[in-house]
């Protein structure tokens, strides 16, 4: 394997290896259909990517259920084995749901290999992505959550080692000191926390008066760039997943009318619950906006399940009833791959046309289609905000004329 630095990668990350190589593994069970799989280890896929990590191989197995001791049965389990033996540089085996802290045991004994599963990788993830103490804090709060109910299966070598008299104590002895101390840890990071929090509130009410637009979607639907475009700031984008952690908050005035404009971090399927948990202080941008700007990248093949995903993540934080602006992005590269080079000029307007109608039927009227990279269709977007944020300050201040 190759020892190359990537420029930056060692004061970003430390020091690693320029790029591991995994193999992806899902599960086809009642609930999931095979062609949802093979969606989620796409994401996977360029989860791994995020990372620092180069797909090799997927393995797909159908089972009713996962197998309770090494998720997936005892023959696909063999036949990764044999595959990475046959490949040594193979780094770490991926899999696409949550395991046990048992399951990883046994199944590193057979692959002698690295095993992540889904939340591993989004932590690690979130843990280089992290800039200030606020999201460092939430993300190592979710990772000693995450840790807590596993701790049994990392200390499983001190419990029974040896079998007889006197060898179980320590290791149980062992686990429990371990678990107080994470607890311990859990508590200090929430406690700190609530003091991040207690400072972030008092600066959301400093600024109390104008109207809030928060940027919510599926991570890398390029929130970050539309907020450059519309605020003609500098915020890091990127087209990796989970590119923005920290919410970023600008000042933006149209025609007179000032608001503020915040960029949020992304939303995924099968986000682990401790991290929702974890990121809800960050999250508290989009619970007291006024006005939900839900960008979704439509030239993405599932970008109508992503649409559902961000819904259900905003019900659970309790966002579901505000205004939202559907603002349908990556038109420009909905064409490149979706239109064919023999289309006439009428027929791919005749395209856009139902692609607008239907998603405006199923969406509603509250929606406009851009390219934030390019610009297009942006000023529009813009009319569209100030309309309802002049309407949000007519409902915030129905007596009472103000001039901007």
């Amino acid at each position: 394997m190759s020892n190359n630095w990537i420029v930056g990668e060692k004061e970003r990350i430390g020091a690693r290896k320029s790029e591991e190589q995994a193999v992806l593994v899902g599960l086809v069970t009642r609930t999931q259909t095979e062609m949802q799989v093979q969606e989620y280890l796409d994401e996977l896929e360029f989860l791994a990517l995020t990372a620092g990590a180069r797909t090799v191989k997927r393995f797909v197995q159908k089972l009713p259920h996962p197998d309770p001791r090494t998720f997936i049965g005892k023959g696909k389990l063999e036949e990764i084995r044999q595959f990475i033996e046959a490949h040594p540089d193979i780094d770490l085996v991926i899999f696409d749901d949550d395991l046990s802290g048992k399951q990883v045991s046994l199944i590193e004994q057979t692959l002698k290999r690295k095993i992540v599963d889904r939340s591993t990788l989004i932590l690690d993830i979130f843990a280089r992505r992290a800039q200030t103490a606020q999201a460092k804090t939430q993300v190592e709060l979710a990772q000693m959550q995450y840790l807590l109910p596993r701790l049994r299966g990392l200390w499983t070598h001190l419990e029974r080692q040896r079998g007889g008299i006197g060898m179980r104590g320590p290791g149980e002895k062992e686990i429990e000191t371990d678990r107080r101390i994470v607890r311990d840890k859990i508590a200090m990071l929430k406690k700190r926390l609530e003091k991040i929090d207690q400072q972030n509130a008092t600066r959301r009410k400093q600024r109390g008066e104008l109207i809030r637009v928060a940027l919510v979607g599926y991570t890398n639907v390029g929130k970050s760039t539309l907020m450059n475009r519309l605020s003609k700031s500098d915020v890091f984008a990127e087209n990796k997943l989970f590119a923005t952690l920290d919410t970023t908050v600008r000042k933006v005035v149209y025609d007179g009318v000032p608001f503020l404009l915040s960029d949020t971090v992304g939303f995924i399927r099968k986000l682990p619950h401790h991290l929702i948990e974890s990121f809800k202080s960050t999250l508290d941008e989009v619970r007291e906006s006024d006005i939900l700007m839900h960008v979704v990248d439509v030239a993405h093949p599932a970008f109508e399940e992503h649409i559902g995903t961000v819904r259900e993540t905003l019900s659970e934080l309790g966002a579901a009833e505000k205004p939202v602006l559907m603002v349908f992005n990556k038109m420009d590269l909905y064409r490149q791959r979706n239109f064919d080079e023999l289309l006439t000029p009428a027929e791919r307007a005749e395209i856009e046309r139902e692609l607008r109608e239907g998603l405006g039927r199923r969406y509603g009227a509250q929606n406009v289609f851009i390219s934030a990279a390019t610009g297009e269709n942006v000023d529009e977007l813009r009319r569209r905000l100030l309309d309802m944020v002049k309407a949000q300050y007519h409902v915030r201040y129905p007596y009472q004329a103000r001039r901007w």
